[in-house]
């Protein structure tokens, strides 16, 4: 067990590594990044947290004696009254929830093109950029729908893009040189959102309640069975959310323009 005690760590950077179990004691964080962390299980106390900004998928967090997750979720249903419906239970709340998706990001993409076609390759505070969340958006439908639901053992696209801590795995593309225009990225993304459409328009009750077969081949997901209904909501979870990174991210590169 690696011990520290009064050293300057001040700027130093920790990829890939295990802290489980780590005591973090009289111990100044100030201005730290967190990026794909993993904290579950994590105890503070005696924390001083002011202008602090956390994302991520956020549950049982007890703050001060109170379970604030819940608070945070109605706060953000009650912000964006459409994101109750990215849970649906039956065929047609899913498709209901496919049609918004579908209009929301045509209008994202009209924003983006708006802006000078090298803007869309440019990252804000480490983010994708926007053609970069568009490959990845397709790597998740392939991965959720085309592999999982209908069985394709590899049946990502050279422009694909998985998320940044994936392990490399034979099959699955991760060109991050690559820049496709994006015209170029839109037509692999539209054609991946059209499997989406054509699978959940042709949902039944007895469909959407089965679990589907394990792909045993190398890729994402991992070969075993997953409910249908947990497959299409997590690719509804990506789409909504990476929506939203996208707008913020949008206008943070209109501003740039300006």
């Amino acid at each position: 067990m690696a011990e520290t005690n009064r050293e300057d760590l001040r700027g130093s950077h920790f990829t890939s590594t295990g802290l489980t179990g780590s005591v973090f004691r009289d111990v100044d964080l100030s201005g730290s990044v967190f990026r794909d962390v993993d904290i579950s299980r994590s105890t503070m106390r005696g924390v001083e947290m002011w202008d602090v900004t956390i994302d991520g998928d956020i549950g049982n967090l007890v703050i001060n004696g109170v379970d604030v997750a819940p608070l945070i979720e109605a706060e953000l249903d009650r912000r964006e009254p459409l994101r109750v419906k990215m849970r649906p239970s039956d065929p047609a709340g899913f498709r209901e929830a496919w049609d918004i998706v579908e209009r929301l990001w045509s209008q994202t993409v009209e924003r983006a093109r708006k802006l000078p076609a090298e803007r869309l390759y440019e990252s804000v505070d480490g983010e994708w950029s926007f053609i970069e969340t568009l490959r990845h958006l397709a790597f998740a439908t392939e991965s959720w729908v085309s592999r999982a639901i209908l069985g394709d053992p590899s049946p990502w696209h050279p422009l694909s893009l998985p998320w940044d801590g994936m392990p490399d795995t034979p099959g699955v593309p991760r060109d991050r040189e690559v820049r496709p225009s994006l015209d170029e990225a839109l037509a692999l993304r539209l054609d991946r959102m059209a499997t989406v459409r054509r699978v959940i328009d042709e949902l039944t009750d007895e469909s959407l309640a089965a679990a589907t077969a394990p792909v045993e081949a190398p890729g994402w997901p991992r070969p075993r069975a997953y409910p249908v209904r947990e497959c299409l909501l997590t690719v509804l979870n990506e789409e909504w959310h990476h929506r939203l990174y996208a707008e913020r991210d949008l206008a943070v590169l209109e501003q740039r323009g300006a």
